[in-house]
């Protein structure tokens, strides 16, 4: 396994500045975030270490020597809107830029790239599957043609009162993944697991680790809280942030012993990278930079 961490955290630093602070730190690889150039309002999102758009012999060979010369990998190309989103415009636009980065992947040596399946919200998981099947098939099918593997994440994404009352991903669980895999079945459609995710659900963390070890093509780490005195006023149904809180690994309610030991039986040999969102840890560039040595420190016992 190799230990990384999420681009998405350092947006104001250059690619080549982002590659350095891993190195100094030890890390292994980062997921590098290619969001289209422009302003995004969702936290986390709209940030452009690589501009696969834009991308051209002469940036190709200069990502190549970053990597070289820090010897710090890319795990993966990382790009998370919703291609399932109500607006057949809005959804063209994240589909092709979704393309883009398949194309750009294999430029560049990688062979992982990471996203949403998205989801109309206000449709069931059942409302949705139509659609989910026409949106997908040909995505997997660029993917095939490249050789590029494409990993899915978990995330319910329905924290707000703006992503209710369905959320904007339907792979939020086994059951789900399972359907999913077996609609597209493909070698290059799988998953980028966040078990953090697992905890906000009240699921079984370890047991997708066993059950679809297979379809293991990243994996972040995050951690979560729930707060339970606070849950026990508002409850389930209310919006999530109003009882958990995203955490640093090892701060939360991951068992990360029983969570690598999973990995490594299962015979994951992939990346591992930290998603820092822990609120305690954002503002200035050197409290986020803190949250990577943290988080690199902890982590490292396991690996």
């Amino acid at each position: 396994m190799q230990l990384g961490f999420v681009s998405a955290i350092l947006p104001e630093l250059s690619l080549k500045q982002v590659l350095q602070q891993a190195s100094r730190i030890g890390y292994d690889c980062v997921e590098v975030m290619c969001w289209p150039k422009g302003k995004a309002t969702r936290r986390y999102a709209g940030v452009t270490h690589i501009d696969v758009a834009n991308l051209d012999k002469k940036q190709i060979k200069k990502i190549a020597s970053l990597v070289k010369q820090t010897g710090v990998q890319i795990s993966a190309l990382g790009y998370y809107p919703n291609p399932l989103v109500a607006s057949p415009t809005e959804s063209r636009f994240y589909v092709e830029h979704i393309l883009k980065i398949i194309e750009a992947a294999p430029l560049l040596g990688l062979n992982t790239i990471n996203t949403f399946v998205g989801r109309d919200q206000n449709k069931t998981i059942e409302e949705n599957w139509d659609r989910f099947v026409e949106v997908w098939t040909p995505i997997v099918e660029a993917a095939e043609k490249r050789k590029v593997k494409i990993g899915i994440e978990n995330c319910p994404m329905s924290f707000t009162k703006s992503e209710w009352p369905g959320g904007q991903n339907l792979a939020i669980s086994p059951a789900v993944w399972a359907r999913m895999f077996a609609t597209i079945p493909s070698d290059y459609f799988g998953l980028n697991y966040d078990p953090s995710h697992m905890i906000l659900q009240q699921m079984d963390v370890v047991a997708p680790i066993r059950d679809f070890s297979s379809k293991f093509f990243h994996v972040h780490a995050k951690d979560l809280k729930i707060d339970q005195h606070r849950l026990d006023q508002v409850g389930i149904f209310a919006h999530p942030n109003l009882w958990h809180t995203p955490k640093l690994p090892g701060l939360g309610q991951v068992n990360w012993g029983a969570f690598f030991s999973t990995l490594s039986d299962n015979g994951y040999a992939g990346a591992v990278c930290v998603e820092v969102e822990d609120r305690a840890y954002e503002g200035p560039l050197e409290r986020r930079l803190a949250a990577l040595e943290q988080s690199y420190r902890y982590l490292k016992q396991y690996m």
